[in-house]
């Protein structure tokens, strides 16, 4: 046989074993999901045992509505089942083109099981919950839109969690000195703009290896934010107290059950992030730039052909994927907490590029991996409340597990932009 003939039936045969192969182990880890409920979570939860979630936000000025109360140990058991019919269908035959999809549902169901274990004679306002993982989500979001305006054109960039920490630092010292947050703000979005510049020219003019080049951003900015922080916040604390964005609640809307102090009554980098949405995904599939940046991405050598400029639009693309970056690291500052704290971002950028990954490269779809993301980091501090028989340094890795499990779900489902990670030598 021809060996050109040869290299598309390899070709083939190894995507066909990968997909059996990965069949397999999404119902594996379905199927050990729903025996984690059936068996551990049934354990002690006796019959007549109820789980009550309020719905209602303390301090908030939403229309009060009454507590949901479900019985515990039938809701494990028939939630557990569902769990386990996904589980054995997806071993048996699969989901197809569905199989991220059923994986999101799977994890939601087991989520919806542990919390009614956890609560079982106890109480939980799910409502708090719910503001807290949408919160808690934010700079994933952000954290995944500034991964794909990058990886669409073609460049790989993982230093979004140093251009994320480096705006932490800037937007506190600004802030602080000027008494603007404003000021500090903007101060953020230049200095993780320059320093995702830095990431493109070494990329795309110098064609260094792109993974290289994101982690020596990594840790100059590790290294850098470490040293001010000892060197200077320390000994001058006024350098680190900034002030808050307040919550801004939308008249009407924030009186919503439920819906309004989620989503109604937040500050402005909530409402910044829900616009960046809309924006980016009408802008990457309904515009002429967005076309021309996806062909950048997939075949840099044909968009040449047709005039578009491969390197321009390259170098476009990571300088807003670093402002993106920069309003996430602000966000965490300016939006949280007030001050900055070594190593404050905590992974959150590489989290964000798992969301990319999980959401295909789609920016509603790494939405929704965020509020997976997000919901099981602001699991930790709720569970611990309840004082859950679990470690709590179980709890604190929780969003990393959730992490791999979904990585480990997607590998050989999606599809990378064709020609992300590689340089282009025009000819």
């Amino acid at each position: 046989m021809n060996t050109s003939l040869k290299k598309p039936l390899i070709t083939k045969k190894l995507l066909a074993m990968s997909s059996r192969q990965r069949k397999i182990t999404m119902g594996i880890i379905i199927t050990l999901l729903a025996l984690t409920g059936l068996i551990l979570f049934t354990r002690g939860t006796n019959l007549d045992t109820v789980s009550t979630f309020g719905l209602n936000s303390g301090g908030a000025a939403a229309v009060q509505v009454p507590d949901l109360v479900i019985p515990s140990f039938w809701t494990i058991i028939v939630l557990s089942c569902l769990l386990l019919l996904l589980g054995l269908t997806q071993l048996i035959k699969g989901f197809g083109s569905h199989t991220n999809k059923i994986l999101g549902l799977g994890i939601f169901i087991f989520v919806v099981v542990f919390l009614v274990w956890a609560t079982r004679e106890k109480s939980l306002n799910l409502t708090g919950l719910l503001r807290l993982s949408a919160v808690q989500a934010l700079p994933l979001v952000l954290g995944a839109l500034s991964g794909i305006l990058s990886e669409r054109a073609g460049v790989v960039n993982i230093a979004i969690e140093g251009l994320m920490l480096i705006a932490c630092l800037v937007s506190v010292m600004v802030s602080s000195l000027t008494g603007s947050i404003w000021i500090g703000l903007l101060a953020a979005l230049i200095a993780s703009g320059l320093l995702a510049m830095v990431h493109a020219v070494l990329c795309i003019k110098y064609k260094m290896d792109q993974i290289i080049s994101g982690m020596v951003i990594n840790i100059f900015s590790t290294g850098i934010t470490g040293f001010v922080s000892i060197k200077f916040l320390v000994n001058f604390p006024d350098l680190n107290q900034a002030p808050l964005f307040p919550n801004m609640a939308i008249p009407g809307l924030a009186n919503l059950p439920i819906l309004g102090p989620i989503f109604f009554n937040q500050n402005i980098f909530f409402y910044l992030t829900a616009i960046l949405l809309v924006v980016i995904n009408f802008a990457l599939y309904k515009t002429r730039w967005g076309l021309r940046t996806r062909m950048v991405g997939e075949q840099p050598r044909a968009a040449d052909t047709l005039g578009i400029k491969v390197e321009r639009t390259r170098y476009i693309a990571v300088l807003l994927s670093g402002l993106i970056a920069g309003l996430a690291g602000a966000y965490l500052t300016l939006g949280a907490v007030g001050r900055f704290n070594r190593l404050m971002t905590a992974g959150r950028g590489f989290i964000g590029l798992a969301a990319m990954i999980f959401g295909n490269w789609n920016p509603f779809g790494a939405l929704g991996a965020s509020l997976i993301f997000g919901f099981t980091s602001s699991l930790e501090s709720k569970l611990t409340i309840l004082k859950v028989p679990i470690p709590s340094q179980f709890l604190l890795m929780a969003p990393y597990i959730a992490t791999m499990i979904i990585l480990v779900g997607v590998v050989g489902s999606v599809t990378a932009p064709e020609a992300d990670g590689q340089p282009y030598d025009k000819e």
